[in-house]
């Protein structure tokens, strides 16, 4: 009678184990974020500051030389998330992407520039009538060019526009294929401290500075306390380099591979600081959609308050 009653209970508990390990077992994996990142982005940023360790999830890294590929990437849901401008942010989702933006940063536009080269004889934007211009499709360095044109009352027919990824593009500078590129951090601060470039028309008046984390919907859905973490571990970052310039400075000139003179440059001159998605953000966007609408770059309007998701924002649980 014994055996039988401790054969019963054995087998009772080899059912239940059966039954219940799958349950364990997810209730033991990790979740998997696979981050964009853009050259100078948040691994850098996170990585200098400590925030990488003790993470209660993994991080797949993948590195993009510009917003159009990363955007590619979130479209094609290689990549859950990413940090991106608002004009190619704007640009992807015209082209039909299901992705939202979830969290909010604004820059000192500067660095956002239309560049030449040190001996040039271009004055101001006017001087661009004619020429070649190089730059990254529904770049923010594409949108800089065409409010630089405009502010002189210019347009697109009136110049060359040669769509190219950043390196080949300071490459086509250099060696005068094209006579100007349009570009953004930290390609301006690493141009203009090697010698190789001027800046010709800075972002600031032209550009919001907004840049925004945006991710797939699927993410958003299934790994949303990851990304709310996420989020607050870059704004913890944030504060930190600012509170310790130099040492983030060194890092990051090592991480991405860059002088750190570059690198303290386009830094300290970024002075990055993160925001809420609010009526101001949500307007703003609205103005450089409504803009790219006037130039030809998006076919219909777009109204961006379905392109956010604000339930991230500071103070929401």
């Amino acid at each position: 009678m014994q055996r039988r009653h401790f054969n019963r209970i054995m087998t009772a508990s080899v059912a239940a184990a059966s039954f219940l390990s799958p349950v364990l077992c997810h209730a033991q994996q990790r979740v998997l974020l696979r981050a964009g990142d853009q050259k100078g982005g948040l691994h850098a940023l996170l990585d200098a500051a400590g925030e990488l360790k003790s993470l209660p999830y993994d991080i797949k890294w993948s590195e993009f030389p510009a917003a159009a590929p990363l955007a590619e990437a979130l479209n094609a849901n290689a990549v859950d998330f990413g940090p991106i401008g608002d004009a190619p942010l704007l640009f992807t989702l015209a082209a039909g992407s299901k992705v939202k933006a979830f969290a909010a940063n604004q820059s000192d536009a500067y660095g956002t520039a239309v560049l030449v080269r040190p001996d040039s004889p271009f004055k101001t934007a006017a001087d661009l009538k004619g020429r070649r211009i190089a730059t990254n499709r529904g770049s923010i360095g594409h949108f800089v060019t065409l409010k630089a044109l405009e502010s002189e009352g210019l347009t697109t027919a009136d110049v060359d526009l040669r769509f190219i990824p950043p390196p080949e593009a300071k490459l086509a500078l250099t060696q005068g294929s094209v006579e100007a590129w349009a570009t953004w951090e930290p390609y301006t601060a690493l141009a203009e401290t090697s010698g190789h470039a001027r800046v010709l028309v800075n972002g600031r008046g032209l550009s919001s500075g907004l840049s925004f984390l945006a991710a797939t919907e699927s993410a958003l859905k299934g790994k949303r306390e990851a990304l709310r973490d996420f989020k607050a571990r870059v704004e913890r970052a944030q504060l930190w380099s600012y509170r310790n310039t130099r040492q983030f400075g060194e890092s990051l000139a090592r991480i991405i591979g860059i002088p750190v003179e570059a690198a303290q440059l386009q830094f300290e001159r970024r002075a990055t600081r993160w925001i809420n998605i609010d009526d101001a953000v949500l307007a703003e966007q609205q103005r450089t959609a409504d803009f790219y609408l006037r130039a030809g770059l998006i076919r219909q309007r777009l109204d961006v308050r379905q392109t956010f998701d604000s339930g991230f924002n500071t103070g929401k649980a």
